[in-house]
C-alpha cells in the first residue's frame, strides 16, 4: 500500500494565502497553506507557518503525477501527469498508447475536487502536451498548432460521475474512499467526443501568451528564423496590434522571453539581457477598434561600453586595430536573469547577475511597478554560479532564492525584510 511519510520526496509545491472575507467549513481552511505534490502520487496541505501537514490526499495509481500549477490563482490548482509513454515492449511492438497524459483539478477555498481529466490521442490526434489556465484547456501539437478549449463545458458534457474527497465511491466493481490509497481519485471526466473548439493558432514551439484589454495574445511566427520575433495580434480577428511586432536587438546565447504583466493591466513585459521594457496597450484614437502598442518604461542594467576599439602594434610598426564586440548576456557584464511581480506590494524584482573573477554575484532590485523607478537593491549573499538553475521568489517580506545543483542537490537561501530603528529595511539571511 502506497504511504506517506514525513522524508517523503516533494516533487513540486505552490503556496496558497490565506483567504479574507470569506466563509469556509473547517477553521484549517483560514490557514495560508503549502500545496505539496510527493513522489508518491500524495498530495499534501501543509500549513505556511507551523508545517504541519492538514490535509493529503492520494491521488491515484495508475499514473505518476509530477506538476503543480495554478490554473486560476488562488482558486483552481492544477496537478499534472508525466506523459505516458508506455512499457518498451509496447513501442518496439509499435502499440501506441491512447491516454497522453492526466490533470487533476482541484480548488482551494475550500480545498474541493472537481475532478481527473484524461488527455486521448483519440479525441485530440497526436497531440504532444495539454495544461490548463484560466478555466482554458491548452492543447498543444508537434506542428506548432495550439488549441483552446472551454474546461467548463468539458466538464458539464463529459464528467462521468461527481466525486468528494473522504466519501465512499463505487468505480469500476471496487469501492474505496475517494483520495485514500489505495483507492485514490478515478478519472471521472473522459472526452468522448471532440469538444467545441474556441481558438486555434499556429506558433513555433507552441509558445503561446494570452492577456490583454480587450483580449489579445502573443506568438512567435512558425518558423525557425523568427524565434526572438513576437507578433501582438487580437483575439477577436487576428489582427495585427500597430508596433504589434516585437523583436528585441540583443545578441546573445540566452533567447528574450516576453508574457502579459501578471498584475492584470493588461500590459507586457519583454525581458532581454540588459534591458526590461514594459509596454502598454492602448486605442488608437482614430480607430477605437484598433489598439497599439507603446512604451511604457524600460529597465537598464548597470554596463560599461565595452564594445570598444583595440590597437596594437606589429613588429614593423603597423598599427593594427581590433573591433571588440561582447555578448548582451556575458557573464562579466550586468544580465538580468528573473523578472517577477509581487502583487500585495506592487513592485517589481528584478534578479541582476555580473561574474566577477571565479564566481558571480547577484542583486535583487525593486522596482515600481507603475513608473519603473528603482526602490531598494539587495545584494544576495551567496554565490550565483551561472551554470546552475536558479528560482528566485518574492513574497510579502521573504526573498527565497533555490538553487539547483548537479546531480539534484539543492540550496535554499531564505531572506526576510524587517524594520529598523537605524534602518528603513534591513535583509537576514539564513541558508539550509
Amino acid at each position: 500500500m502506497p504511504k506517506c511519510s514525513k522524508s517523503e520526496k516533494i516533487e513540486d509545491a505552490l503556496l496558497w494565502e490565506c483567504p479574507v472575507g470569506e466563509v469556509l467549513p473547517n477553521r484549517s481552511d483560514y490557514k495560508s497553506s503549502l500545496i505539496a505534490l510527493t513522489a508518491h502520487n500524495w498530495l499534501l496541505r501543509i500549513s505556511a507557518t507551523t508545517g504541519k501537514v492538514l490535509e493529503k490526499i492520494y491521488l491515484a495509481s495508475y499514473c505518476k503525477f509530477r506538476y503543480l500549477s495554478w490554473d486560476t490563482p488562488q482558486e483552481v490548482i492544477a496537478v499534472k501527469s508525466a506523459q505516458n509513454k508506455g512499457s518498451a515492449a509496447a513501442r518496439q511492438a509499435g502499440i501506441q498508447q491512447p491516454v497522453l497524459l492526466y490533470l487533476a483539478v482541484f480548488r482551494v477555498l475550500p480545498f474541493s475536487l472537481v475532478g481527473i481529466l484524461e488527455i486521448n490521442k483519440k479525441i485530440f490526434g497526436n497531440v504532444t502536451d495539454a495544461t490548463l489556465s484560466h478555466g482554458i484547456l491548452i492543447v498543444m501539437y508537434s506542428s506548432g498548432l495550439v488549441r483552446l478549449y472551454s474546461f467548463q463545458t468539458i466538464t458539464e458534457q463529459f464528467m462521468q460521475q461527481k466525486l468528494d474527497l473522504g466519501c465512499a465511491c463505487r468505480w469500476g466493481g471496487t469501492t474505496g474512499t475517494v483520495g485514500e490509497a489505495p483507492f485514490g481519485i478515478p478519472c471521472n471526466i473522459k472526452i468522448t467526443d471532440p469538444p467545441p473548439l474556441l481558438f486555434e493558432v499556429s506558433s513555433l514551439e507552441n509558445a503561446f501568451q494570452i492577456g490583454g484589454h480587450p483580449w489579445h495574445y502573443i506568438i512567435t511566427p512558425n518558423k525557425k528564423k523568427q524565434k526572438g520575433v513576437f507578433h501582438i495580434c487580437a483575439l477577436k480577428d487576428n489582427s495585427l496590434a500597430k508596433n504589434g511586432i516585437q523583436e528585441m536587438e540583443c545578441c546573445s546565447l540566452e533567447s528574450d522571453w516576453i508574457y502579459f504583466h501578471p498584475d492584470a493591466s493588461g500590459r507586457i513585459i519583454h525581458v532581454g539581457p540588459n534591458q526590461v521594457k514594459v509596454l502598454k496597450l492602448t486605442e488608437i484614437e482614430s480607430n477605437s477598434f484598433q489598439h497599439q502598442i507603446s512604451e511604457d518604461f524600460v529597465i537598464l542594467a548597470n554596463r560599461e561600453n565595452k564594445n570598444e576599439n583595440l590597437f596594437t602594434v606589429t613588429a614593423s610598426g603597423r598599427v593594427v586595430k581590433k573591433s571588440l564586440h561582447l555578448l548582451d548576456d556575458d557573464p562579466e557584464q550586468e544580465t538580468f536573469k528573473i523578472v517577477d511581480y509581487e502583487d500585495e506590494l506592487d513592485l517589481l524584482s528584478v534578479v541582476a547577475v555580473t561574474q566577477i573573477d571565479a564566481e558571480g554575484k547577484a542583486h535583487l532590485d525593486f522596482h515600481c511597478n507603475e513608473y519603473g523607478t528603482l526602490l531598494k537593491s539587495i545584494p544576495l549573499v551567496e554565490s550565483w554560479d551561472v551554470t546552475y538553475s536558479h528560482e528566485v521568489y518574492f513574497d510579502r517580506d521573504l526573498v527565497l532564492h533555490i538553487e539547483q545543483k548537479p546531480n539534484r542537490v539543492f540550496s535554499c537561501y531564505v531572506y526576510q525584510m524587517v524594520c529598523d530603528t537605524g534602518e528603513e529595511e534591513e535583509t537576514i539571511n539564513r541558508s539550509y
